[in-house]
């Protein structure tokens, strides 16, 4: 079930999301002392159970070991990870390719490694049969002297996540629009309290509605629609 259907769901008025992946969700250690995600989820949905299984530091491949701690009860599944998997890819910036073609050869490949466990990743959490949705890994501050270098290097592995949501037809959480000023980072990589608001309020419209705002439609074949935020989803 990797659709959130409201039809199917219609009288159900509470939940229990459960947050996967990295620091964007467990980012306590940054927010000095301010609300973190999760605790700024729980303000946004009233009622609701919310439960934080991501990990600070963990890879794609982590996301694996978090599901075994699943709670039963759990309802809706949001997965942001993958910024610490293009983080380890950072040193090929420092390469000297002879080309541009090369320089992007050289990216590719990263992006290809990344893109195989991107892809082993989510089917694992779709095979839980749970409405779930999927994060971008957004950009840096743009203040951040390096951001336009970092936000195209970014773009390669992002193209990586949205294929694998579209082609499964999994909501997708685009924290690139979202988290957009200084003032939503505690560092360059690290939301703060104003960033993890933000993040807490598109996923507390996604699950309760199926329509964060705005939000677009994907078409991923000729024969079967797919959104990024289709109109059938739910809580």
């Amino acid at each position: 079930m990797t659709l959130m259907n409201v039809a199917a769901d219609e009288d159900r008025e509470t939940g229990h999301v459960v947050l996967l992946g990295d620091s964007i969700f467990d980012n306590a250690a940054y927010v000095d002392g301010g609300p973190d995600v999760i605790n700024q989820l729980r303000q946004e949905l009233p009622g609701w159970k919310c439960s934080l299984l991501a990990i600070d530091g963990d890879v794609i491949a982590g996301v694996a070991r978090q599901l075994h701690a699943l709670p039963a009860d759990a309802t809706h599944l949001v997965v942001s990870v993958g910024g610490n998997d293009a983080l380890g890819y950072a040193p090929l910036l420092q390469e000297r390719p002879g080309s541009v073609a090369e320089a992007l050869l050289l990216l590719d490949a990263g992006r290809d490694r990344f893109d195989a466990d991107y892809r082993a990743m989510l089917p694992a959490v779709l095979a839980q049969g749970l409405p779930t949705a999927v994060c971008s890994i957004y950009d840096t501050p743009p203040s951040e002297p390096n951001q336009k270098v970092i936000k195209a290097a970014l773009s390669l592995f992002n193209d990586s996540i949205t294929r694998a949501a579209f082609g499964s037809g999994t909501p997708l959480i685009d924290l690139r629009l979202i988290c957009s000023e200084d003032g939503d980072y505690a560092n360059p990589i690290e939301p703060s309290s104003q960033g993890g608001r933000k993040i807490a309020q598109a996923i507390a419209t996604l699950v309760q509605t199926g329509r964060p705002h705005p939000h677009s439609v994907v078409f991923a074949g000729p024969a079967r629609p797919t959104s990024a935020t289709p109109p059938d989803q739910v809580s």
